[in-house]
């Protein structure tokens, strides 16, 4: 299948300026002859990485559409094979015309993620820079996008490859020990070999640490807004937005569905969800809500309560506070803006058990840079990072380097339990291994058909 030539449209479908059908492998440039006519009848002896303009026509003859033709030649392309790109006007109708001729003369529709995957296979980028790549295009904030670059830029590659590389250093120096017992340098190469080993695992350990990092400026943190009916849910979600997305009125009850959006806190995509007022009903819609609402608390990662500061405490707020005492949460006393504050600080301090609590006005905006300022420190907790670090981001990178920490840990173990140097080579070279997985080194290909069917098709 990697022989046949492969094409697909590779911009969303739907109405825009323009529109691209890609078609990489042997074949591309014979199959854009039959359906392209450019002004330049040798538009091929131009020059690779050239536009050309012309027309895409059909078995008849017929103009299907006024195109701009890239044509980029093997190696100096995305996958390594020679890439032809239509440039149609972006509707759906001449993109699946462009890309049904070119099926009609010998092309492979592309499967998700194809044209990466050729590019990994042909040796254009490794595993953990193709997978940069959907993170690029998934990216919710310019951290996670910088993130995504670094990795793409080859730097957690580079901090793989030199670990690989040590490993492999060590499995040399333990080969000869073992081929030549009788000089006698076990014992010395040994501890060498653990000294080594080591140093290894902490860098190891340092990677899996930073994961958590990583997956945060990723995928972004589940956070949900709760508290009582009319206690200023959907007024902090529109101030934290700087729109006004959700219904704000004096009727209790108006949320009545989950309203989800993402805002950006400092880098950091918070994936927040405004939700129906916690309190017992008997109307029917209100109660699916509420029970909407119960099942996001137990899923979300953090959690925003908001109270009447001007009403004070209910029992139905003490019920809540309760409920999502072992949640990460924050506690938020808003309407501090009126004149009557109601609430007793002492007692909502008392029952949050050292949650962070913070006096706001959803309506002025007051308090939402100190609250933003608390969400960043919560999640982060203290981790700091610079732009030489290098963050594991990826779920399967992370599970891999962990199994390389047990593998190098068994190794240190077996040194030190003065094993044969034989038996903790393997421990060794799984680690290897394990590492390898990251990168594509040692992968299967069930595990690159899992990796690239998570692309969109045309990428």
């Amino acid at each position: 299948m990697n022989e046949d030539t492969i094409a697909a449209i590779a911009t969303p479908l739907g109405e825009g300026g323009i529109g691209i059908v890609r078609v990489s492998g042997t074949e591309a440039v014979e199959i854009a002859k039959h359906i392209f006519r450019a002004k330049n009848k040798k538009w091929t002896n131009a020059g690779s990485h050239r536009l050309f303009y012309g027309h895409i026509l059909d078995r008849a003859g017929l103009v299907v559409d006024e195109v701009l033709l890239s044509y980029m030649q093997a190696p100096h392309t995305y996958t390594k094979e020679d890439v032809v790109e239509i440039n149609c006007h972006g509707g759906i109708v001449p993109l699946r015309r462009a890309l049904e001729l070119g099926l009609g003369w010998g092309a492979r529709l592309a499967e998700p993620g194809e044209f990466s995957k050729r590019a990994f296979l042909n040796g254009r980028l490794d595993l953990a820079q193709a997978e940069s790549i959907i993170d690029i295009i998934r990216a919710k904030t310019d951290a996670g996008l910088i993130l995504a670059m670094s990795q793409l830029k080859g730097e957690l590659s580079r901090q793989i490859s030199s670990l690989q590389h040590k490993l492999l250093g060590l499995l040399a120096q333990m080969e000869a020990v073992i081929d030549y017992p009788e000089e006698g340098l076990e014992e010395s190469a040994a501890a060498e070999i653990l000294g080594i080993s080591k140093e290894l695992l902490l860098e190891v350990n340092e990677l899996i640490r930073g994961a958590e990092t990583g997956r945060i400026y990723r995928d972004g943190i589940s956070t949900i807004i709760i508290g009582r009916p009319n206690v200023g849910k959907s007024s902090l979600l529109n101030a934290m937005l700087r729109e006004d997305r959700a219904i704000v009125t004096e009727i209790p009850g108006t949320t009545r569905d989950i309203i989800e959006e993402i805002i950006n806190i400092q880098g950091i995509p918070l994936k927040i969800i405004d939700t129906a007022g916690l309190r017992e009903t008997e109307d029917a819609v209100e109660k699916i809500g509420v029970a909407r609402t119960r099942d996001n608390i137990n899923r979300a990662d953090l959690v925003l309560l908001v109270l009447d500061a001007a009403r004070g405490l209910t029992d139905e707020d003490r019920f809540i506070i309760e409920s999502i005492k072992e949640k990460k949460s924050i506690i938020l006393l808003n309407k501090v803006d009126v004149e009557a504050i109601n609430i007793e600080k002492s007692e909502v301090e008392r029952l949050a058990s050292g949650k962070p609590l913070l006096w706001i006005s959803a309506e002025q905006g007051t308090g939402l840079t100190e609250l933003e300022d608390t969400i960043v420190d919560m999640i982060l907790s203290g981790r700091a990072t610079s732009s030489e670090t290098v963050l594991v981001a990826s779920v399967r990178h992370k599970q891999a380097l962990e199994k390389a920490a047990v593998q190098l840990t068994e190794a240190i173990d077996g040194i030190q339990a003065k094993l044969p140097l034989d038996m903790v080579s393997i421990d060794l070279r799984s680690a290897w291994e394990d590492l390898g997985e990251i990168t594509g080194a040692t992968s299967t290909e069930d595990l690159l058909d899992r990796i690239f069917a998570d692309f969109c098709i045309g990428k």
